[in-house]
């Protein structure tokens, strides 16, 4: 029996009366934990972007339809409650997965995209709840060699609150591996950079993650061991999230397929901090790996479900 939110459990108590043998049943009544699923997906350039297609090679052409087409079959797969989108296009693209999902019977009635330096993919968010604050970060910076640069996707902050209490997700997607300049090959100290104001920035917010719930998650463009998701990890002795263990059905953890080479990597994660990892259900994450995500992306989403079990 469920009433408002709250899961009545019964467990039997017998008890004998004495000489009258009566039975005595006592009702146990326990608060159902609020359960709340969170998504990361890097949807592979949701805009136009260079692609070769049937027709041979073209420049800002559209995703085809044909991919569009798996990615809602995934994105309606996940069941997920808040959905963190990587390589969304502008306002208008987004403004198209939303119409299309909602079409085939999957709502997200609230959708924000942040706008960052990066003018053709951004970080984006889909929500089946109201957000209770959003605030983006699209201009954070960093020292790179002997200049200043800016985190090129920025940080989306998004609060959802529950009946349990709210829950801060700060969405990344960070550099690729191409590298810009000979001095930093694949990109890997400018990375770094980027994932340590996006910590620092993050401290900032919450305050001391041992008694705040948040998850940071999306594209990190780095395996769970490089220096840039270690400087998520931790700063200096302090701890600040923990990186969660995640697998598909298969017991495979990869997330990302380069199909040019055939390999495959975990790059995108979903860490959260030591207040939350005790609500993280069955302590884990999970890759998805459901109808549809060969064609739609080169990527896989990572999900992870709370049992938030009381306020904070």
């Amino acid at each position: 029996m469920q009433t408002s939110g709250i899961r009545l459990q019964s467990r039997k108590f017998a008890l004998c009366a004495g000489k009258t043998g009566w039975l005595v049943f006592l009702l146990v009544v326990t608060a159902r934990a609020q359960l709340l699923t969170i998504a990361t997906y890097n949807v592979e350039n949701y805009g136009p972007a260079n692609r070769m297609t049937d027709a041979g090679y073209r420049q800002d052409y559209p995703k085809p339809e044909a991919e569009k087409r798996a990615l809602r079959t995934v994105i309606t797969g996940l069941h997920a409650d808040v959905l963190v989108l990587q390589e969304m296009g502008g306002q208008p693209y987004l403004d198209e997965l939303k119409r299309d999902l909602k079409a085939e019977g999957t709502d997200y009635p609230y959708a924000v995209l942040l706008e960052g330096a990066d003018a053709d993919r951004h970080v984006a968010l889909l929500s089946k709840r109201v957000p209770k604050s959003v605030v983006p970060h699209p201009a954070l910076e960093f020292a790179y060699f002997k200049g200043v640069e800016r985190v090129k996707r920025g940080l989306l902050e998004v609060t959802i609150t529950t009946a349990a209490g709210d829950v801060t997700i700060f969405g990344v997607h960070l550099k690729s591996r191409y590298t810009d300049r000979p001095d930093d090959p694949l990109s890997a100290a400018r990375r770094i950079g980027e994932v340590t104001a996006v910590r620092d920035c993050v401290l900032q917010r919450v305050g001391d993650p041992a008694v705040t719930r948040f998850l940071i998650l999306g594209d990190c463009n780095d395996t769970k061991d490089s220096k840039a998701v270690q400087r998520l990890v931790r700063r200096g002795k302090t701890p600040v999230v923990v990186l969660l263990p995640a697998t598909d059905s298969r017991g495979e953890s990869w997330t990302y397929g380069y199909r040019k080479e055939d390999s495959y990597s975990r790059v995108d994660h979903i860490l959260v901090s030591p207040a939350l990892k005790p609500e993280v259900q069955g302590g884990v994450a999970h890759v998805y790996d459901g109808p549809g995500v060969r064609e739609a992306s080169d990527h896989r989403p990572v999900m992870v479900t709370l049992e938030l079990a009381g306020t904070q």
